[in-house]
Order: structure tokens, then sequence, then C-alpha cells
């Protein structure tokens, strides 16, 4: 008997132990592969089964790998801006100065979630200038979002160019820990995020998701990560893609949320 429960409690721990590791499932690489060459990407996505525990990818070091956050930092941002009053809500507007802005769409006034959903760059530049590098270093310590090179003479940009650097799976950590209201925020900052970043919330899902695009020394690197609600499991997802001819963008913008959309329809998430 002495022999026996030591025997039973190691036995416990272990299967304890393996329950908390993650499953990675690579069976659908080469059709999710195709899926992003028909529109001349390649890259890597990662989707997070969070009721299964399973990671499903097709190229999982490249999920390890980082890459610069881009817009999907407005995720962040957006929660230090409205953590620090900087923004009240989602309904405060953005004022335009006027000034000639890379798209049209850009040129007015929008409000926090217009100008989310629009992915403003100049609009989260502000946002980003009024929490001030200081403020914006500690939220991002207190936050766990690592990785990310901030100083006075980058605070407008840190994001889009430069060493911050986030990978596919602290994308999705990220993302987990805010729907899970396990990042150190307010309960009210977690329901107005929640109203910014939100895209479709229909009888049978939520779903949320956030574009990102930089291009530094002629190098186009995009994300699409978001979280997929279906009330009886949730997932989370993070694609990252360069265009297969960095010359030709013309598929670029659109292909990262259509492709993102196909992969979750092959794996029957969507």
């Amino acid at each position: 008997m002495r022999y026996f429960l030591p025997f039973i409690l190691l036995l416990f721990l272990s299967c304890d132990f393996q329950g908390n590791n993650p499953v990675r499932n690579q069976d659908h690489k080469e059709k999710i592969e195709e899926i992003l060459s028909q529109q001349s990407l390649k890259g890597t996505i990662l989707i997070f089964d969070s009721k299964q525990n399973i990671y499903y990818s097709n190229d999982f070091a490249a999920a390890e790998k980082g890459y610069l956050p881009a817009s999907t930092f407005k995720i962040p941002n957006s929660i230090i801006a409205l953590e620090t009053q900087v923004l009240k809500d989602e309904n405060v507007v953005l004022k335009w100065d006027g000034q000639k802005r890379a798209f049209p769409s850009w040129e007015k006034d929008m409000t926090v979630r217009e100008a989310f959903q629009a992915s403003c760059l100049p609009c989260f530049q502000k946002v980003a200038k009024d929490i001030d590098a200081k403020r914006m270093k500690a939220y991002l310590n207190k936050l766990h979002y690592s990785n990310m090179d901030v100083h006075e003479g980058n605070i407008d940009n840190f994001w889009i160019q430069g060493k911050s650097r986030i990978s596919p799976f602290e994308q999705i950590d990220f993302l987990q820990r805010f729907y899970t209201k396990k990042l150190p925020i307010l309960n009210t900052t977690h329901d107005k995020m929640i109203r910014i970043f939100e895209k479709e919330n229909t009888d049978s899902y939520r779903y949320f998701g956030k574009t990102g695009w930089s291009d530094e020394n002629g190098i186009n690197n995009g994300w699409f990560v978001g979280i997929l609600d279906k009330k009886s499991t949730v997932y989370y997802f993070a694609l990252n893609v360069e265009p297969i001819d960095q010359k030709d963008v013309s598929k670029f913008a659109a292909g990262r949320e259509l492709v993102t959309r196909e992969i979750l329809k092959l794996l029957e998430i969507l």
C-alpha cells in the first residue's frame, strides 16, 4: 500500500501535466498552403481551440518567430488608452486635422471604433503620443506584451518599424488573456474594448479581427488576428503572411482575412 499511493499520485500528476500541454496538429498543412497560394500569399496561420486544447498550423516553426506587430498593436494601444483615460470609450471622436492621409477613407473625423475598424494609422499614432512613452512602457510590462522597443523618439511608430516583435503564439496568448479577463485591466475597459474589436455578432457566433501591415526595407508583412466565439468553444487565430511576389500586393489587403476565413471553414470551425 505504501508503494501504491505514491504511484497513483505520480500517475495523477503526469496526466495533469500532459493535459496542460496543447496538442499540435499539422494535418491540414498542404491544404492550408494551397489556400494561401490562391491569394498569392505565403506564411503561417496558428489557430487555438481552447476547449480541446489543440493548436492547428501549417508551420509551427514560423508561428514561434517574431514579426513587427503593425496594426494589430491597435489592440493593446486601445486598451492602454482606455485604462489611462486618453480615450473615454469607443464613441470618442478622433478629429481629422485636414492633412493628406494615405487613404481617402482616413480623411474624416472618426469614432474610436470606426478608426480601429478602418485601421487608421494617424489616429492611433496620436493616441500613442497622448499615452506617452513612459506610460506606454509601464502598461506594456503590466500586460506582459513583451518585446516592444519603445522610447520617446519612436512612440508613434515603434509597432510598424524597428526592433519590436511579436509571434503568432504570443498574439494568441495575449488575445486569450484579454478575452478571458486575465489581463490586469478594469472590467469597464474590457467591455469597451469588446465593442471596439467586434466585427460580427450573430445568433451562432461572435467574431473579432484585426489586420496589420508593415513594409520595412521593401518587405511587406501582414497579419490577421482575432477570436471566434461559438458559445460552446472559443477559437483564437493569428495569421502572418507575405506576398509571394513582394512587388505584387494586389491581393494582400483583402487576402489576409479572406484566407483566414477559408482556413477556418476548412477546419469546420466557421
